[in-house]
């Protein structure tokens, strides 16, 4: 496998404005293909078991996703799907109805003969959770789903509520990655957004980590947030390089108040878009690669021999509903309230109210909510997309090699429309009919991908993605 096309940062700077207000449309992550929003209803418990069983059948490497919902307080800009409640209880009657979910899903996935590569804790906030809990519960999930020596075992975590006693036990319990949110330092945005944390109890909480021998220490940010200015956040870049994380998650700030009503709040003329929201990207990718990380994806970063950067070396990045991840050709398994899982030929939904998901959970059923059969088509168009947005290339004979299909008449329409991407500057075309992009392609990488995407509906009443900027 080739490596990635090079990627000069400073080719960023040089985009001009017109160019950037006709990239900066609405338009998927691709952290799925197809897309969350055109799963259906009509997808439930009997098309979740017979998916289990065919993943049984295939006997694939797992992936496993553990949602905890429960969040103190809101963070307004939030998109992610919380609970907020005070009510510590319900943690342990929620990890009780999780633990029932493990073993069913873990008989008819067949788990005790195969492997977990990967492991991953998200909310909400999973350190919501009392310290014993959070051991339990891993070593619950281990008695039932082998885990693989060299797993990435991960968790989220809020520094606002994680304590040390917190991070003593997911030392202990096993996990190898952390990850924490930031956002941002600046003290008005974070006010803005609901979410104060100083600078110094997330140094503190990093260094409670490095000394509990978690391997890696990843930190999360979010640029276009109300009140963020080029200024400000680059006093947010200056001190998070002196918490020396391992990755960087840098995400963009969707305003979506139709999908998420709590970030009506905000007005929008504080709300950076265009031009201004992309030289903050801009400053951020300037400066961290400046110190010497590796630019992943449109999103992340990362030290160089950490192996998420070693994995975009020899392509074995991949993308699933965690972002980039160093573990590619899984079946992920969601575990929880709204969690997802993604097979070879299916992706399901578990229910997203609370109180359906536990009754099924409690009366031994599969909560699937929506879902969807993945047609040939799909299953070669989710390829492709995994190698534009993972390897930054199209590449006709690999596909044509792992489909039997002729990509370039399969994908004649899609290959008609790179010409303006080419005019842009966006890629290259490579021998044999390829593409590779440059290095403000892979910024945009979300673009390139819409070309191969046979769902999307460009004239949709109400826009159900981010935009691209």
């Amino acid at each position: 496998m080739r490596p990635p096309p090079a990627f000069d940062p400073a080719e960023l700077g040089r985009i001009p404005a017109e160019l950037l207000a006709r990239y900066d449309v609405a338009g998927p992550r691709y952290t799925s293909y197809p897309t969350a929003p055109i799963w259906t209803d009509s997808f439930g418990a009997d098309d979740y078991e017979r998916a289990l069983s065919k993943s049984a059948a295939d006997g694939r490497p797992l992936s496993l996703y553990v949602h905890i919902p429960f969040c103190e307080s809101l963070c307004v800009y939030c998109g992610c799907s919380v609970v907020i409640t005070k009510q510590r209880e319900r943690a342990t009657a929620y990890v009780e109805h999780v633990e029932r979910e493990i073993v069913r899903i873990a008989e008819l996935a067949g788990a005790a003969g195969r492997e977990a590569v990967q492991v991953a804790w998200g909310g909400g906030t999973p350190t919501y959770l009392p310290p014993d809990l959070i051991e339990r519960l891993l070593d619950s999930i281990r008695t039932h789903f082998p885990v693989a020596d060299g797993a990435e075992v991960g968790i989220e975590v809020d520094p606002r509520v994680t304590t040390r006693e917190h991070v003593e036990a997911i030392g202990r319990a096993g996990f190898n990655r952390i990850s924490m949110g930031i956002q941002d330092f600046d003290p008005a945005v974070q006010e803005e957004i609901h979410r104060v944390q100083p600078y110094e109890l997330t140094r503190d909480l990093i260094a409670w980590c490095r000394e509990a021998g978690l391997a890696s220490v990843n930190v999360d940010l979010v640029y276009g947030l109300p009140l963020q200015t080029l200024a400000g956040f680059d006093d947010t870049i200056t001190q998070v390089l002196t918490l020396e994380p391992d990755r960087v998650s840098a995400f963009s700030y969707a305003h979506v108040p139709w999908l998420k009503p709590a970030q009506s709040k905000f007005r929008p003329a504080t709300i950076p878009v265009g031009p201004e929201k992309f030289a903050i990207f801009v400053r951020l990718v300037e400066r961290l690669t400046d110190a010497g990380y590796d630019f992943i994806g449109y999103d992340h970063f990362a030290r160089p021999g950490n192996e998420l950067s070693e994995a975009q070396q020899t392509g074995a990045l991949w993308r699933n509903f965690q972002g980039f991840t160093t573990k590619s050709g899984t079946d992920l398994i969601g575990l929880g309230v709204t969690s997802i899982g993604s097979f070879d030929d299916a992706f399901v939904q578990c229910d997203k109210d609370l109180g359906a998901w536990s009754a099924t959970v409690r009366d031994g059923g599969l909560p699937a909510k929506r879902g969807m059969w993945l047609s040939d088509d799909d299953r070669i168009r989710r390829d492709v997309i995994q190698d534009v947005m993972c390897r930054y290339r199209f590449d006709p004979a690999a596909i044509a090699a792992r489909t039997g299909i002729d990509p370039l008449t399969y994908f004649a329409d899609a290959l008609d429309g790179i010409a303006p991407l080419e005019a842009d500057g966006m890629l290259v075309r490579e021998p044999g009919g390829g593409f590779a992009l440059t290095s403000r392609g892979r910024v945009f990488v979300r673009n390139v991908c819409m070309l191969f995407d046979a769902h999307l509906d460009p004239d949709a009443e109400r826009p159900v993605f981010s935009r691209t900027v």
